[in-house]
């Protein structure tokens, strides 16, 4: 087997997540002593450490070090992630101010549980071995366990917690399993090395390298909610919380697929004949199961669960084909995806507050009179998911099935499309219902300026990554590329500075 090198410590590689959870410890630390009334202040700090981790993976761009032993690796593609996932946690705490305290959420276990699981988001994406990138898996997963059965008064709320946590805990044995095999099988459980062996014919087609392969599959395949493994994914989103569902439709999502992304796509590469097939399967299932199940729904928060799945299908298109040129494609959609998502869950979170009502579809009826700005940008984030130009939704959804049809994947791209024209219809159902049905009359305006700037900061974001595409797939191809170097002979000398 081949060396890794010398044990190389860069703390900069740690630098982000590291004032992530270092803000998590002080936000408990000041939370304590403070009062019901006064809590909401750990927000703030919650917030500021989270624009500072955000600043900070800035200084992680343009370097490719593989650092602690080979633990955790620093590219443009952990600074990717390193940028993108603060930057959706900090929306959710700008819509979560009023939110959870109208809700009676405790805010300091509330905030600390959110930087906690950013924490693990972010370990995923910058993970060298199969250890650390569990215990990222685990970080995020534990603290959303708690946050979505954090609202006591709500029994829906409970629910939602105990299934994710039983659903979520039987995903993890499978994912343990097939770490455990393929350490078995090469020897290591640095990424690099196990990449190396795979390598070799002998032990690429061994039956332990494969069932651990497949293991792997499985425990990924909950935490991205892609059919068959997503039964847990609808009665979590609607019991939780709404600013807790956002999180996890966005970034568990995002921690889930850069961990994802970099095993299968990287460093097990070599395997692509023995996964492709499967993953083929995955994603024709999580858009049909997906779209199909969406239609019948009544509730937004169930039809953006089963949105969810089917846009897991459509990025597991991309990674079926399994070439160098649909990474980009992967990230720039995963980029378009998360600010649409996190802007509908505002405007939920903002209806629900305004007008002191749920979050059914009948809920939305009259939204264009009573809050005109807030039914053109749940209007504006429908068209985006559904894949409507020149938003950011059709620019990823066109460049994954692009390269999908280039890899001769033409069934698969023939279903995708498919799916995308029948989730057309549940989409304009909430635009119909905002602007072409009678509501009720209610006069409550939001105030909420931090919701308010959540909301703005969603929108703009969503158009300007589908109207000027071009600098966000330069850097998602740079972050790619920059992942795709471990492959490359280059690689043996690491650099230090």
């Amino acid at each position: 087997m081949q060396a890794l090198g010398p044990l190389i410590l860069s703390w900069r590689s740690v630098l982000a997540p590291g004032i992530v959870a270092l803000t998590a410890v002080v936000t408990m630390l000041v939370g304590s002593g403070l009062s019901e009334d006064e809590s909401e202040s750990v927000g703030w700090i919650a917030l500021t450490g989270l624009v500072a981790a955000a600043i900070a993976s800035l200084a992680a761009s343009g370097d490719h070090i593989v650092t602690f032993g080979g633990s955790l690796i620093i590219d443009d593609y952990t600074a990717f992630f390193y940028l993108l996932i603060p930057v959706c946690s900090a929306v959710v705490v700008l819509f979560s101010f009023d939110y959870v305290a109208a809700l009676g959420l405790p805010a300091t276990e509330y905030y600390a549980l959110l930087l906690f699981a950013t924490t693990g988001m972010m370990l995923m994406a910058g993970a060298g071995d199969l250890i650390v990138m569990f215990l990222g898996l685990e970080t995020m997963s534990i603290s959303a366990y708690v946050m979505a059965a954090m609202a006591q008064r709500d029994p829906k709320s409970s629910e939602a917690g105990l299934k994710y946590f039983l659903l979520g805990a039987f995903s993890t044995g499978f994912l343990l399993y097939g770490i455990a095999l393929l350490y078995g099988a090469t020897g290591s459980i640095k990424l690099e090395a196990v990449a190396q062996m795979v390598r070799k014919h002998s032990i690429a087609l061994s039956p332990f390298v494969l069932l651990g392969l497949g293991l792997i599959l499985v425990g990924f395949g909950f935490k991205v909610a892609a059919a068959p493994f997503h039964v847990w994914t609808p009665d979590a989103y609607e019991g939780a919380p709404t600013s807790v569902t956002a999180l996890m439709a966005v970034g568990i999502k995002l921690g889930a697929f850069a961990g994802f992304i970099r095993v299968l796509l990287i460093y097990l590469a070599p395997l692509h004949a023995q996964w492709s097939g499967v993953l083929w399967a995955l994603a024709a299932l999580s858009m049909t199961v997906g779209n199909l199940a969406a239609l019948a729904q009544e509730n937004i928060k169930r039809m953006l669960a089963y949105s969810a799945i089917a846009h897991a299908g459509y990025i597991l298109v991309g990674m079926t084909a399994g070439r160098s040129e649909v990474g980009p494609a992967l990230l720039y959609y995963l980029l378009g995806y998360a600010f649409a998502n996190l802007g509908a869950f505002a405007v939920l979170v903002a209806v629900e507050q305004a007008q002191q009502s749920g979050t059914k579809l009948d809920d939305l009826s009259g939204l264009a009179r009573n809050h005109p700005m807030l039914a053109a940008a749940m209007a504006l984030f429908m068209l985006s998911l559904m894949g409507m130009p020149p938003l950011a939704g059709f620019v990823g959804k066109f460049y994954i099935f692009s390269v999908a049809l280039e890899s001769r994947y033409v069934w698969l791209v023939i279903i995708a499309t498919l799916n995308s024209v029948v989730s057309a219809y549940y989409y304009a159902r909430v635009i119909v219902a905002m602007y072409m049905r009678e509501g009720a009359e209610r006069q409550a305006q939001t105030r909420q300026p931090t919701l308010l700037f959540a909301l703005a900061v969603a929108a703009l974001a969503t158009v300007i990554i589908g109207l000027l595409p071009h600098p966000y797939i330069s850097a998602s191809s740079a972050a790619y590329a920059s992942a795709e170097q471990v492959l490359r002979p280059a690689t043996a000398a690491l650099q230090t500075k």
